[in-house]
C-alpha cells in the first residue's frame, strides 16, 4: 500500500487524524462499477471542500457477527479492497472491528460516537439501500435527519445497472460462481482475479502433460471448475505472462484435491514466483475426465490455441483503444 493512503484498525487510532472528511461507509466488495461510482463523487466532494476522501468498512462482515449463517462469501480481503479504492482517488480508509457492541450502537449512537466524534465527517455519501445501527434500524432518511441535527451534509447515491442487471457484490459473486468471468469483468471494470501463494503440485503436469504454476487454494469465491482463458502476474516484480489456467480436481488423474493450475504461454524466466495474481478473462470449457494423459495433453494443446488467439485480439484491441484516446 502507498504511503499516501492510510488505513487505520480501529475508531481510537482514526480519532485523531481523520477528519475533516467526505465518508462513504459500506463492505464494498469486489468495488465494483457501483462502489467506483460512489467514491467518485466522494473524491469529488472531499476535493471541492478540502476534505479528505475517506471510506469505513467492517471485519469482519457485519452477517458474520449477527447472523453467521447468512454471511456471504468474500471476493477480496480488506486490503485489497482499500489498493482498488487507492485509485479511485480515497486516501484513508477506517477498517472498524465489528462486535458485538459495534451491532448494539443505535443508528443515533453510531452517528455521534463514530461518524461524527470519531471521524470527523463533514459530508456522508452512501447508496440507496444503506442499513445502519442495531437490527439495521437506520435508513437513508434517518441518516439524512441525524446530518441535519450534527451538522454533516447526505448524498444517497442510486444504484447503477448494467444490461438490466443491478450492480451489486452479490450480483459478481453469482456470475464468478457461475463461470460467466467475461460479464463479472464488466461488472467490475477490472477481471476477477485471485491472489496468493505458488505451492507445489502432484507432478503430474510436468511429466504427463504440461508444466505449471499452482495457486494455493484458499479463496472463499472462485470461479466454477473449468479451464479459463486468464492472465497470470508475479505480484512480487510485475512479471505478466499469457495463460490457460485450470481449476478442479484433476479427474483424469483421480484427484481429490482442489487445484488451481495456469500454464504459461511464454516461457518463464528467472525465478519462479512465490506469489501471482490470476487474472480470469473468460471460460474455454468444463473440466473433464480424458481416457488417457496423451488425450488431456492433447486437449490442453487446444485450449492453448485458443487462448493464444484470444490474447492476440486482446492485444489488438487494447492497442486500437489507446490510439483513440
Amino acid at each position: 500500500m502507498s504511503a499516501d493512503f492510510r488505513i487505520f484498525r480501529s475508531l481510537e487510532e482514526a480519532a485523531s487524524a481523520f477528519g475533516p472528511c467526505a465518508l462513504t461507509i459500506g463492505n464494498f466488495d469486489g468495488v465494483h462499477i457501483g462502489h467506483r461510482h460512489i467514491l467518485g463523487r466522494v473524491r469529488e466532494v472531499a476535493e471541492q471542500n478540502h476534505w479528505k476522501a475517506s471510506v469505513m468498512m467492517f471485519d469482519p462482515h457485519p452477517t458474520r457477527v449477527v447472523a453467521p449463517a447468512r454471511a456471504p462469501l468474500l471476493m477480496t480481503t480488506p486490503e485489497q479492497r482499500c489498493q482498488l479504492m487507492r485509485s479511485e482517488g480515497i486516501v484513508q480508509a477506517l477498517v472498524l472491528p465489528f462486535d458485538q457492541a459495534v451491532a448494539h450502537l443505535t443508528p443515533e449512537e453510531f452517528v455521534e460516537r463514530v461518524l461524527v466524534g470519531g471521524l470527523g465527517a463533514r459530508a456522508v455519501l452512501v447508496g440507496e439501500n444503506f442499513r445502519f445501527g442495531h437490527k439495521q434500524a437506520g435508513d437513508t432518511v434517518s441518516l439524512s435527519e441525524l446530518g441535519r441535527r450534527f451538522g454533516f451534509h447526505v448524498e444517497v447515491i442510486p444504484a447503477i445497472s448494467w444490461r438490466g442487471v443491478v450492480v451489486s457484490s452479490s450480483a459478481v459473486r453469482r456470475l464468478v460462481q457461475a463461470g460467466d468471468v467475461a460479464r463479472a469483468w464488466r461488472l467490475l471494470a477490472r477481471p476477477f482475479a485471485l491472489e496468493g501463494r505458488v505451492v507445489a503440485g502432484h507432478g503430474i503436469g510436468s511429466k504427463k502433460t504440461v508444466p505449471t504454476l499452482n495457486l494455493e487454494p484458499k479463496f472463499e469465491v472462485l470461479p466454477a471448475g473449468g479451464v479459463y482463458v486468464t492472465r497470470t502476474t508475479d505480484l512480487d516484480d510485475a512479471r505478466t505472462w499469457p495463460s490457460v489456467t485450470n481449476i478442479g480436481f484433476r479427474p483424469t488423474f483421480d484427484g481429490d484435491q482442489l487445484s488451481i493450475e495456469s500454464y504459461l504461454l511464454e516461457p518463464l524466466t528467472g525465478e519462479t514466483p512465490r506469489r501471482i495474481g490470476v487474472e480470469f478473462l473468460r471460460r474455454v470449457r468444463d473440466e473433464r475426465k480424458f481416457a488417457d494423459p496423451e488425450l488431456l495433453k492433447a486437449q490442453i494443446m487446444r485450449d492453448v490455441a485458443r487462448a493464444q488467439s484470444y490474447h492476440r485480439r486482446l492485444r489488438k484491441w487494447t492497442v486500437c483503444y489507446h490510439k483513440n484516446l
